[in-house]
């Protein structure tokens, strides 16, 4: 195997591993303590499971080449779970959404209990999830994997809903302030429900074949005009299919030049788009200038 890969392979063992630690620490925080805070930290650290374990899956499933079923590869299977993750956590996020609304309307609530230990396994979150961060990163660096990046995004995007829940626990330990919780549970729901519903339209526009963002294809157009030997091109069509950015390109050549010599010319073209793109998967079709 070789070495990028192992690394690759190494940070989606890391984060699976971090995922569940989290989990088991805010379970039983979650029982210590009843903080609905706790509770949707929680379940955003379930959804870090989740997809934690569909980027090493990924790691392992977009290594398989494609078959006689499977022309353009097996990385649709990303898209297609990301869909059903995105359908799990808007869930979450109603249910958590509506207790912390009946908290909130409720005159008298109910108390918490052991903040302390709450407070301590939160802290023991953050100092998880930010060296968890700082190595894929570095990960993502060597290798230039964008599925360890992206994992490493959304893990970032986790500290302040942790930050939250500590805030939470010590206005209740210390100032009597119930509440909090309810309104930091609240605001970590809709945070919940925004990062699913953008995985779920993401992996939507990929299951319909979408084209590539505006600024993806503006770069792909200005590497073709900027090829040497390339006289104009027409009927570029891009999609995305989980991190895969495939590329459909016809390039105008001179007709009178050798085949050998338009082959060189597609093969400088196909380089420099997979040097901005490491995971597009590209075909390039000769055609004479108009």
């Amino acid at each position: 195997m070789p070495k990028t890969s192992r690394l690759n392979l190494s940070a989606g063992v890391a984060s699976v591993a971090t995922a569940i630690t989290l989990v088991a620490l805010k379970l039983w925080a979650l029982g210590q303590t009843g903080a609905l805070s706790i509770a949707a930290s929680l379940a955003d650290s379930a959804l870090d499971l989740m997809v934690s374990l569909g980027a090493l899956a990924a790691i392992f499933y977009a290594a398989r080449p494609p078959d006689d079923d499977h022309a353009f590869g097996h990385s649709a299977a990303e898209d297609l779970a990301a869909l059903g993750q995105a359908v799990f956590v808007l869930a979450s996020a109603s249910i958590i959404a509506f207790a912390a609304m009946t908290r909130l309307l409720d005159a008298d609530p109910e108390p918490l209990s052991q903040e302390g230990p709450g407070i301590v396994v939160m802290a023991l979150s953050i100092a998880l999830t930010a060296m968890l961060v700082l190595y894929q990163r570095w990960v993502a660096r060597r290798t230039g994997n964008r599925v360890v990046a992206a994992d490493s995004l959304h893990y970032l995007g986790d500290l302040l809903p942790n930050i939250g829940a500590i805030f939470a626990l010590w206005a209740s330990a210390n100032l009597g302030l119930v509440r909090i919780d309810a309104v930091v549970a609240l605001a970590a729901a809709g945070m919940l429900a925004v990062g699913a519903l953008g995985i779920g339209k993401g992996a939507w526009d990929a299951l319909m074949d979408r084209a590539a963002p505006p600024e993806t294809i503006a770069r792909i157009e200005a590497l073709a005009k900027a090829c040497a030997g390339v006289r104009g091109f027409h009927d570029l069509k891009t999609r995305r299919s989980g991190p895969r950015l495939f590329v459909n390109l016809h390039i105008e050549l001179d007709g009178a030049q050798s085949l050998n010599d338009a082959h060189a010319i597609g093969a400088r073209l196909k380089h420099a788009i997979l040097a901005e793109f490491p995971v597009a998967d590209v075909i390039i079709h000769f055609d004479p200038v108009r």
